[in-house]
């Protein structure tokens, strides 16, 4: 098992904020538009460097979309930012007819996604966003593990034409992967080679796919570890020659496990090699309030969740 160290914990939203404050710089094109929620995305550097090129929509999230829309055609990029449940089940319907159906160049970045989120409760924490926005055509999706990576995807989806969906969190987690990385859209990232199974994980899972792997090494377990940080369009060259070797799978995702990751992984398998997978996932339900800790346990989205898992898909094959 490759080993993984860490010498911070950051969250992914000030990766976003990062990765925004170095298009800034770079990119003129580049716009922020934000609803009510500056601190939240962490979009005082961009701000304080760009004033003129930062438009505060306020509580008006379908008005952001739609302004979003209406910048891309005077070639502009817009990133429209909020909180991921405002940012996909508020404003579902603007999203499909001015931005998916007209092919908008608008960059929809959500923060406080998923379990995570915590004390804010079920009303907030979204667990459907994955589906929803991968079900859109033309819509790119894509849901990094850790700060490095979602200030490197930031960056990545300026130069990409068409409109994306950036997912990241609150919570602090480990910063495990290179600062200087390359971020390639729709290319999965090889964690760690191994025989017996797949663990293919997205977001804050990839970190629990790693901890999980080192415990199945304990036990004599080659786990190998694939972080699936593009939802759509999904890696299945990387999947099907993983799966070729392993002989199983599964999917760890902090989404509800209808719609997301797994399903998408599922469609590739019966298609074209059809072994074991199981699902580590919420299980059809609303979160509640608690800490991120606390939830990723009730819910079972840790390691020791997707080791259960991993040897349970062993046992089918």
């Amino acid at each position: 098992m490759k080993k993984y160290t860490f010498t911070e914990k950051k969250d992914t939203r000030s990766g976003f904020g990062a990765g925004m404050h170095v298009l800034g710089q770079q990119n003129p094109n580049v716009v922020a538009l934000c609803a009510d929620l500056v601190g939240s995305l962490k979009l005082e550097p961009f701000i304080k460097e760009n004033p003129e090129r930062f438009v505060q929509c306020g509580i008006s999230e379908a008005n952001m979309i739609g302004i979003s829309a209406g910048l891309t055609i005077g070639g502009k990029i817009p990133f429209a930012t909020t909180f991921a449940n405002f940012a996909t089940g508020r404003v579902y319907d603007q999203i499909r007819q001015s931005v998916a159906y007209s092919n908008k160049n608008v960059k929809i970045c959500a923060s406080h996604a998923g379990l995570t989120l915590g004390e804010d409760g079920a009303t907030h924490q979204i667990l459907e966003d994955l589906g929803m926005m991968k079900m859109l055509p033309g819509m790119t999706v894509i849901n990094p593990c850790d700060y490095n990576q979602t200030k490197a995807a930031t960056i990545a989806i300026a130069d990409y034409e068409g409109p994306v969906y950036l997912r990241f969190g609150r919570p602090v987690i480990p910063v495990f992967t290179d600062a200087d990385q390359k971020f390639e859209i729709g290319k999965a990232w090889m964690v760690n080679e191994g025989t017996d199974v797949s663990i293919f994980a997205t977001g804050h899972m990839v970190w629990e796919a790693i901890q999980a792997g080192e415990i199945l090494e304990a036990e004599g377990i080659n786990a190998e570890i694939i972080n699936i940080h593009t939802i759509k369009p999904l890696d299945e060259e990387a999947i099907l020659k993983s799966v070729e070797k392993t002989g199983c799978a599964v999917t760890a995702e902090e989404h509800n496990r209808l719609g997301g990751l797994g399903d998408s992984v599922a469609q590739v398998l019966v298609k074209n090699k059809l072994v074991p997978q199981e699902y580590v996932a919420v299980n059809d339900s609303f979160g509640e309030s608690g800490t991120p800790a606390q939830l990723m346990e009730k819910y079972g989205l840790t390691a020791k969740d997707i080791v259960a898992a991993a040897k349970r898909a062993i046992a089918r094959k």
